[in-house]
């Protein structure tokens, strides 16, 4: 008798806050959590990343709510909770 083929499993989405620090000192800093990642950056960046990334995770758990199970708007405002803001769109008009 044949088997069955399994019905693929769909897993639940994830999502991660990746954090980018242009600026460097010669330094490569890496620092990873639950669901971040932050790469670059001086160490004073890296740092204020870092407490950032954190801060979010608080007030994610909080809510009782982990990362892919916000909106954006919940997202931005949670983000603008912890001091940051999302950059205006730029004109691309020409």
């Amino acid at each position: 008798m044949a088997k069955k083929p399994k019905k693929p499993s769909i897993k639940p989405s994830k999502a991660i806050l990746l954090g980018v620090g242009f600026d460097t000192d010669g330094h490569k800093r890496v620092t990873t959590g639950p669901n971040f990642a932050l790469i670059g950056g001086t160490q004073e960046t890296h740092d204020e990343m870092t407490e950032k990334a954190i801060k979010i995770n608080e007030k994610l758990t909080h809510r009782g709510k982990q990362l892919h199970e916000v909106s954006s708007e919940e997202f931005d405002e949670i983000a603008h909770d912890v001091g940051l803001r999302r950059p205006p769109p730029s004109d691309k008009s020409e």
